[in-house]
């Protein structure tokens, strides 16, 4: 998958990712389709630091998931 281009997509592969990285409780409610490409630089953050990490604290997982609550569409 090429993430240097901006598609929604990409934004859909990256917040699976993401909900897969971080075993989220709530990941059924976080869907793919509310994200927007108008964010993707801030998904593509969000997704190297989760896919970056081997193990994420606790204090992690609640900031990027609240980075996440950010970004998602109203």
């Amino acid at each position: 998958m090429d993430l240097s281009k901006p598609s929604q997509e990409n934004v859909e592969y990256m917040i699976e990712g993401i909900k897969s990285k971080l075993k989220m409780a709530s990941a059924a409610a976080m869907q793919a389709s509310a994200f927007s490409v108008d964010h993707y630089e801030d998904i593509l953050d969000i997704y190297e630091v989760a896919m970056g990490s081997d193990r994420l604290s606790i204090s992690q997982v609640e900031a990027l998931v609240s980075e996440l609550g950010r970004l998602r569409n109203k």
